[in-house]
């Protein structure tokens, strides 16, 4: 059974992995690019979501919408599990 998939979990997963660092808190709603995500860090991501919650995604599914936050992050994962 795959894991939660939270707004929340996805932020844990990303904190966890240390795919971004910040000083300052950090929530579901916070702009992931504007702490540093860029393209390496959207692979390490991918991996760690696939190994997590069992969901393959694409290369080409990978836009900046889908990543911008934890929120639409999860939301986008939920789509692809259902």
């Amino acid at each position: 059974m795959p894991a939660d998939l939270s707004a929340d979990s996805v932020l844990s997963l990303i904190l966890e992995q240390q795919i971004i660092e910040s000083a300052e808190p950090v929530s579901v709603t916070t702009d992931l690019f504007a702490l540093g995500l860029d393209s390496m860090a959207m692979m390490q991501l991918l991996l760690h979501i696939e190994d997590r919650f069992g969901i393959a995604i694409a290369p080409g599914e990978m836009t900046r919408d889908r990543f911008a936050t934890a929120a639409a992050l999860a939301e986008f994962l939920a789509g692809k599990q259902t």
